[in-house]
Order: C-alpha cells, then sequence, then structure tokens
C-alpha cells in the first residue's frame, strides 16, 4: 500500500510502498484513514527540523490528524466494529512502571519522557491507506462527523488547555451572581486552525473572546470570527496596548501562534487573577529582550498562572468530539469553513514542503 513518508537521514519526502498492517493481537483494530490534516508540525517533520522514524526503520510515515473508517477488528475488540468511524489517538505510553501518568492513560503528562507519538516520534503516523492500533488508541466518532471529524485532533489542544484553566479557576471564590455580572474576557493569539479552534471553545465556554491576529483580515478568517460571536483585533492596526485597552482586564490568553516575541509582550498585560496558556513551539530564533522584573513582578501581585500544555489525553478527545458536534449544530457553516483545501495523497509532499495558503488543509485517502 502506498504511504507518505520522510527519511530523516537522506533528507527526502515521498510516496512509497509500505506493509500492510495485520491483526496481531484480539485487541487489534485495522482502519483506514479517510481524512488527514496537515498543520505545522507535519511541516517541520519535512523540513527535516524533527521526526523519529521507529526503531530500527529509516522511514517516518506523516500525519497525526486523523478520520479513520474501521475495516477489520480483533476478536475481543467491544468498542468499535467494522465501517464505524474513529479518530486514533497521537501518543502512546511510555513502558516504565514508575510513570504514574501513562499507566493512568494520561501520557500526555508522561514523567520519563520516552513515549512514542504517531507520525512524529518512534512510531508510523496515518498519512498512509490502512493503520493498525489496539483499540484503546481509537476514539469512536458519529457519523454526522464525517466531513469535519479529522479536526478532532486539533481541537485536543484546546479542551485539554480549558480543562487545566478550569482547574485552576477553582481557586477564585466566584458566584453565578458575579460571572454574570462580570464576564470572563478572553484573547487568542493568532487565527490558525488552533487558534481558532480554541476561540469556538472559549465562546462555547462563555468567554466574551477576542482573537489578536495579522491574517484574520481577509475573507477566509473574519466570516468564521463573526459567525462565533467572536471579536477580531488586527494586529496591523492595532498594538499590544490598544488590545489591552480593547479588552480591559484580561482572564485569559490562549497563545496559538509559537511567536515568543508576541507572547510575552501580550504577558505584561495579562489582568488580575489572569491565566496564561502558551500551546505554540517557537522555532530556534535570536534571543529576545524580556523585562523579567515587569513580568515575575505581575505574576506574584496580580495571582497570576501561566502554564504550556503539549498533546492531549483520551478524555481531551472525548471533550473534542462532543464540541465539535456541538459547533457543527451552532455554527455549521463556520466548521465546514475551516477546512479550506482537500488533496490527494499523491500530492501530499508538495502540500507538505510549500508555504500553507487558507486555513485547514487535509490530505483525502478513501471517499
Amino acid at each position: 500500500m502506498k504511504a507518505v513518508a520522510v527519511n530523516p537521514t537522506l533528507r527526502e519526502i515521498a510516496v512509497r510502498e509500505h506493509p500492510e498492517p495485520r491483526l496481531e493481537s484480539a485487541t487489534a483494530v485495522i482502519a483506514r484513514p479517510l481524512d488527514v490534516g496537515v498543520c505545522g508540525t507535519d511541516r517541520e517533520i519535512a523540513s527535516f527540523a524533527y521526526g523519529t522514524p521507529p526503531a530500527g526503520e529509516s522511514w517516518l510515515v506523516n500525519g497525526h490528524e486523523c478520520l479513520a473508517q474501521v475495516v477489520k477488528v480483533g476478536a475481543d475488540v467491544k468498542t468499535v466494529r467494522p465501517g464505524d468511524l474513529v479518530v486514533p489517538i497521537v501518543r502512546r505510553p511510555c513502558p516504565h512502571a514508575e510513570c504514574a501518568p501513562c499507566r493512568a492513560a494520561r501520557q500526555d503528562f508522561c514523567v520519563t519522557g520516552d513515549f512514542t507519538e504517531r507520525g512524529i516520534r518512534g512510531a508510523h503516523g496515518f498519512m498512509t491507506e490502512q493503520i493498525v492500533d489496539d483499540e484503546r488508541f481509537f476514539l469512536p466518532m458519529p457519523a454526522a462527523l464525517r466531513d469535519v471529524g479529522v479536526l478532532v485532533e486539533p481541537l485536543t489542544i484546546a479542551e485539554k488547555a480549558i480543562e487545566q484553566v478550569r482547574a485552576i479557576e477553582t481557586r477564585l471564590p466566584e458566584s453565578a451572581r458575579h460571572l454574570a455580572a462580570n464576564p470572563k474576557r478572553a484573547v487568542v493569539l493568532g487565527a490558525g486552525p488552533v487558534g481558532l479552534l480554541g476561540a469556538m471553545v472559549l465562546r462555547l465556554a462563555g468567554y466574551t473572546t477576542y482573537v489578536y491576529s495579522r491574517s484574520a483580515q481577509d475573507a477566509v478568517h473574519g466570516p468564521i470570527l463573526t459567525g462565533i460571536g467572536a471579536t477580531l483585533v488586527p494586529a496591523e492596526q492595532q498594538s499590544v496596548s490598544d488590545l489591552a485597552d480593547t479588552v480591559g482586564n484580561i482572564d485569559l490568553v490562549y497563545e496559538a501562534v509559537g511567536a515568543s516575541s508576541l507572547a510575552f509582550e501580550v504577558l505584561k498585560f495579562l489582568g488580575m487573577n489572569g491565566v496564561f496558556v502558551f500551546t505554540g513551539v517557537p522555532g530556534r530564533k535570536a534571543a529576545i529582550k524580556i523585562d523579567t522584573d515587569r513580568v515575575m513582578r505581575h505574576l506574584v501581585l496580580k495571582n497570576q498562572v501561566a502554564f504550556g500544555t503539549v498533546n492531549a489525553g483520551y478524555a481531551s478527545y472525548e471533550h473534542a468530539a462532543r464540541d465539535l458536534g456541538e459547533f457543527a449544530t451552532r455554527w455549521p457553516a463556520v466548521v465546514r469553513g475551516l477546512i479550506t483545501s482537500r488533496s490527494p495523497l499523491e500530492a501530499a509532499p508538495t502540500l507538505l514542503t510549500t508555504k500553507p495558503s487558507g486555513i485547514k488543509s487535509v490530505v483525502s485517502i478513501a471517499s
């Protein structure tokens, strides 16, 4: 069968032959990918910035955002059956008994760092004609989300973030009356797929949401933000200080651009009891100057919290599927509009090595 793969040693990316999967356990599931999303991580792997093939192999199959359909199941599989739609989970737990998160199926908090990730680190991805894994790593999906189910994995980034934000917010003695009079205000940095999906999660959670972005003024991003009731603050026209004046007390910042200079500039304006969530991974660039005294002073005196979040556990995938269904009900045109291009498998190497256009590009492998 065919697969899109990279060879980090040879610095090659190609559509090549890949072995067909087999059911090697009673709880294994074989599925055929229908749609595989392309994100910044995939493009960085295709540029050989990182990406690790499985042990003993030279090639790594790309792709970690996937919607698939079950083809065959092992004798003891109980959660899915042939014909079902599924989303495969990306990260696999480490093998170490002392890693409590991995043993509790929260490998997104692995403490040893010895995990694997499909299509990223030590395990083949999903940009191929068939995949296989244990049933516990497949999330069943409703048929109604066939057209947009590939968005579940990038949506889990926001779901995991909001899970942690809610845990932090329990420190505050707020009443329903207080929140009704003082709705939470969130700023999303960036209007790419992760930023837009984050804005949708925040709107669903009741936040008054502002999106600060340079790319959000065009005909693609604008209607999406308007459609979900978010407010665009164009970076070309308003400084970060202007952004702070527009928003007022910033309760939450959801960073989704991977630009450290912008992130730390906005951090200076985080409000009382504010929470700052980092989701982007900056490339290696020249060092930037930060007023560390001011940042530290505000973190202490304003009771602020800043944290980073990566990958997601099974519960975040469940929440993403649930919320994606809610998005599709509330904002059907908006959700469909997030996917701005679909390409065949043969076109994937070009898609992975050229500058992205639109919002979310998808490789459609099977109909």
